[in-house]
């Protein structure tokens, strides 16, 4: 099956409906399932050559519409979490600046530059927002043990550089 003309007409009508229930139970709303549904159909229509024909059209459209859903859960997340930081960061940010020597600042806000995003993450809610193992945790949707090994691996980080 091509993915042009009339079969792309047939291929919206027979599997947009089921895209849509599938998007709008992982999402939880009809304005994003159908929003994401749209986005799945567009990017179809502009690259038809995402289908390589690998898989069933029923297949390929069950896990593009689960990514595309997983990845608008994820951006809902992360957004979430900066508008919170965001509200708490005139007080939060400027105590914790304060706990920080201006030498140690200075030398995190380099190092941040250079740290792979989970850690340099990990150093902001840590360092300069002061927030504990456990809320990190809650933020990042992960243990606080785990947050305590991002911590460490945070500091060899800081050591390794230091070392270079």
């Amino acid at each position: 099956m091509t993915l042009a003309g009339a079969d792309f007409d047939l291929l919206y009508r027979k599997h947009a409906p089921g895209a849509f229930l599938r998007a709008r139970r992982m999402l939880g709303n009809d304005a994003d399932a159908h929003e994401v549904v749209h986005d799945l159909f567009l990017s179809l229509l502009q690259a038809p050559e995402q289908f390589a024909g690998r898989s069933s059209v029923t297949a390929f459209m069950y896990q593009a519409i689960t990514h595309a859903c997983l990845n608008r859960l994820r951006n809902q997340r992360t957004r979430a979490r900066i508008l919170q930081l965001q509200a708490q960061a005139p007080a939060d940010a400027a105590q914790a600046h304060h706990r920080l020597h201006p030498e140690r600042l200075a030398t995190l806000f380099s190092e941040l530059q250079r740290m792979p995003e989970n850690l340099a993450t990990v150093a902001v809610y840590y360092y300069l927002d002061g927030l504990t193992h456990d809320e990190i945790a809650r933020l990042l949707s992960c243990s606080a043990r785990h947050v305590g090994n991002l911590v460490a691996r945070v500091h060899g980080w800081s050591n390794q550089e230091a070392n270079a």
